[in-house]
């Protein structure tokens, strides 16, 4: 009993010299945190009075130690630079002045420790199917950047989707390229999807990358009520446009022809006369107005008689036919105004059958 004090009272007593001589504590929570091959030991400072506290980081190998950090204020040390494929110890421990804390060490693999990060993750909606292209991730190394998979060697991509609001329904496809179509899917639907690295040989998983949403559009199948839809619209159209351009094509001919070729025509009779040069330079020569009011004189020569002995007779007749005449050059005169003047012309030949009209101009 008296030992079992006296052990208890020793040990208070070294306690409590530790304390006052002040012996500094051992980091708390030493961590590794290594992410695409990007490591660093981190720690929480230790409880002590002084604050002037650093620290001494380093790591040992099947080969040799090796300091990283030394007298550092900050509470993380980086690894990155290691070796992928080696195994290490690492350790730090707390100092302030000329005291030291123990070492607290961690094991540290990072070829298999390391996490590996998301890939980066490009969605584009066509026909009716999602096209999804990835790279990465990446490792950077003393200012080089390299794809991770350099290290791993056998890689694929595992793409998660599901439809918007139906998490619960997820669909899974593995493929070892940079980019996947996903088809078969709804039209005019929502789809969300994650993409992951994964390594099989290592038993690695990486992270999920950030979830992208996209709406599928027409998948290129065109529905039978579309197609029966157009089809009638198509009959019905052609059905209407026949008989209405037939109509239309039919009414612009009656016209034209109306226009061009009219369906009256002269008599035989006034043909002949209008086609005789005499006439037909007479009358369709251009007159003046003046002209209007001038006549020719027309000279009615009568082959009955040839007697010269009956002058006074001949006389009165030669009167008379020159009225005639008179009137019939009037007749002529208006024809120039109108065809339907030759009628009082032919008139005047059909009354005096047996003589003979000159219509010689002078």
């Amino acid at each position: 009993m008296a030992r079992r004090f006296l052990a208890l009272v020793a040990g208070c007593l070294l306690w409590s010299s530790h304390s006052a001589f002040g012996i500094v504590p051992e980091p708390k929570n030493v961590t590794i945190n290594s992410v695409n091959l990007k490591s660093t030991l981190q720690w929480d400072p230790p409880t002590f009075h002084k604050e002037n506290i650093t620290y001494t980081v380093e790591y040992i190998s099947s080969i040799f130690n090796r300091n990283v950090c030394v007298n550092i204020v900050i509470t993380e040390c980086d690894f990155s630079s290691l070796p992928v494929y080696g195994n290490y110890t690492l350790r730090v421990r707390a100092e302030s002045e000329n005291e030291k804390s123990d070492w607290v060490n961690i094991i540290f693999k990072p070829i298999d420790d390391t996490i590996i990060g998301p890939p980066d993750v490009k969605v584009k909606s066509e026909s009716g199917s999602l096209h999804v292209d990835f790279t990465g991730p990446v490792a950077v190394q003393e200012s080089h950047v390299w794809p991770l998979n350099k290290y791993y060697g056998s890689w694929v991509y595992r793409v998660l989707y599901w439809k918007k609001g139906h998490s619960e329904e997820v669909i899974t496809t593995d493929t070892k390229y940079n980019s996947e179509i996903l088809s078969g899917l709804d039209p005019w639907t929502i789809y969300c999807l994650q993409v992951q690295a994964v390594i099989p040989e290592w038993n690695k998983t990486g992270k999920l990358s950030e979830e992208f949403c996209d709406r599928t559009t027409d998948n290129g199948v065109t529905p039978v009520w579309i197609i029966l839809t157009v089809l009638v619209g198509s009959m019905l159209v052609v059905l209407v446009s026949v008989p209405a351009c037939f109509f239309i094509f039919s009414y612009i001919y009656r016209q034209a022809r109306y226009v061009f070729c009219p369906t009256y025509s002269f008599p035989q009779h006034l043909k002949e006369f209008l086609s005789k040069p005499s006439y037909s330079s007479q009358f369709l020569s251009p007159r003046s107005p003046e002209e209007d009011h001038s006549f020719d004189k027309l000279t009615v020569i009568s082959e009955e008689s040839e007697n010269c002995s009956d002058e006074t007779s001949n006389r009165k007749e030669q009167l008379q036919d020159s009225q005639e005449e008179i009137s019939i050059a009037e007749k002529v005169s208006a024809f120039e105004k109108g065809s339907s003047s030759v009628l009082y012309l032919i008139q005047a030949e059909n009354k005096y059958p047996n003589r003979q009209l000159n219509t010689t101009l002078y």
